[in-house]
């Protein structure tokens, strides 16, 4: 049964919504990759963010995210040297912003479990103003978009379903935004992966 037609979306300046944006093949594809990083030298770990632990799951490539800033070696789990940025993410990256010169250095792959949401925060430990890319698969959630100024309204709720892309830079970079609820056991049979698999990159601003 097809899922019904999306809602119209009222986003601000620099916030873009892609609905369907990745083929089921593509998604099949980026979850087996996905599969082999968290066998990679860094396991998959909630992190913790203030005084609180995180329920996703998370994983990072390129630049290890430890919850207050990035550096190479996960410093927060083993001390390991974390897998490197991957090529086709940097190519997914320009192709979905529409910027041949995007070249973001850090993927974090962050697993939604039965339960686990995200609250409202901006991604602020970054000194690029570039762009960040959100990639979706698996189970649809409620993608909560705000302001810069304030963790609550004004808000956008976008639904995202397996296969859609967002993006925001510019006036939107500094957002605050999270994922409130997700709908457990919607995500595509033949997407490989149960609960939700969010797949975002951005420039750290690390390397200059």
């Amino acid at each position: 049964m097809p899922e019904p037609p999306r809602e119209p979306v009222d986003l601000p300046s620099g916030a873009r919504f892609l609905p369907d944006w990745l083929t089921m093949d593509q998604q099949q594809w980026i979850v087996r990759q996905y599969r082999q990083w968290r066998n990679g030298p860094v396991p998959p770990r909630r992190p913790r963010y203030g005084s609180g632990q995180m329920s996703v799951e998370m994983l990072s490539l390129g630049w290890h995210w430890a919850g207050n800033g990035f550096s190479r070696n996960a410093v927060d789990v083993n001390n390991a040297r974390i897998l490197p940025m991957p090529d086709w993410a940097v190519k997914v990256g320009r192709m979905v912003t529409g910027d041949p010169t995007y070249t973001p250095d850090s993927l974090l792959a962050n697993h939604y479990g039965p339960g686990a949401t995200m609250g409202m925060h901006r991604d602020a430990d970054e000194s690029s103003p570039a762009p960040v890319v959100s990639l979706s698969i698996g189970d649809t959630c409620r993608f909560r978009f705000g302001n810069a100024e304030t963790r609550t309204k004004p808000y956008t709720d976008v639904e995202l379903r397996s296969g859609d892309a967002f993006v925001f830079g510019g006036p939107a970079r500094w957002n605050f935004h999270g994922v409130p609820r997700v709908l457990d056991g919607t995500a595509p049979d033949e997407c490989g992966i149960t609960g939700r698999l969010n797949i975002t990159m951005r420039v750290t601003g690390m390397d200059s």
